[in-house]
């Protein structure tokens, strides 16, 4: 049995791109296509916000019970397969990406004992060869030694755009004033929130996608890595 730092430092030399930035700038799309191309493993840290969002709504329990969220965080029946997330042995995938329940991932993120207690969770997706890993607070908190952070952002109205168009593309109505509203309420909550609050770290190289493709942001972030294309 390896010994603890033998261990500790084994982990934290497996490669680490940390991709930040606010609700529907592309950065999950970039961080799998990142991860593909590497080879390497990827985290939606925003799913595990998602699932514990969906546990809160389905037992009823108040967004400011930080007691309760905090206890329900830390016993997350999650799985991860692929494209299939699993919440208690059922299939989520869909579920947790609802209008509804992205409000709600956003709300269980800014109660500290939930941060608190997904830290662990997250930090164990660092697994060789590597990982790419999306989210708020990836370079700044759960992974602060990363060789590459990143902050992907889009201004809002793009954002709220690409929303509409993927919510039309499942057959689902939403007025686009309504989206670009609830965009900035999002942004103002995760930007003021007392933990981990969603900002661009001065290590961070800062990622444009509001008129760029997605295969361009993925260009440049290879490009910044160093890997061949």
């Amino acid at each position: 049995m390896s010994d603890g730092p033998q261990a500790a430092a084994a982990i934290t030399a497996v490669p680490v791109i940390a991709i930040d930035g606010p609700s529907a700038s592309g950065k999950g799309t970039v961080a799998q296509a990142v991860a593909q191309a590497l080879g390497f493993h990827y985290l939606d840290s925003g799913a595990l916000y998602r699932l514990v969002a969906l546990a809160a709504m389905r037992r009823g329990l108040d967004w400011s019970d930080e007691t309760a969220l905090a206890a329900l965080a830390a016993g997350l029946e999650a799985q991860f397969e692929g494209e299939n997330i699993r919440l208690a042995g059922e299939e989520v995938a869909e579920a947790i990406r609802s209008e509804a329940c992205s409000a709600g991932a956003s709300r269980v993120a800014a109660v500290p004992g939930v941060r608190l207690a997904l830290v662990t969770r997250q930090r164990d997706y660092r697994q060789a060869p590597g990982l790419v890993a999306d989210g708020r607070d990836m370079g700044s908190v759960i992974f602060p030694d990363a060789g590459l952070k990143i902050f992907l952002t889009a201004t809002a109205e793009e954002r709220a755009r690409r929303r509409h168009n993927q919510l039309k593309q499942k057959g689902n109505t939403a007025k686009l004033d309504d989206l670009l509203q609830d965009l900035r309420e999002r942004d103002a909550r995760d930007s003021a929130r007392s933990v981990a609050p969603l900002k661009q770290g001065p290590d961070a190289r800062l990622l444009d996608t509001t008129c760029i493709s997605a295969a361009q942001a993925v260009a440049q972030v290879l490009d910044w890595y160093g890997a061949p294309r």
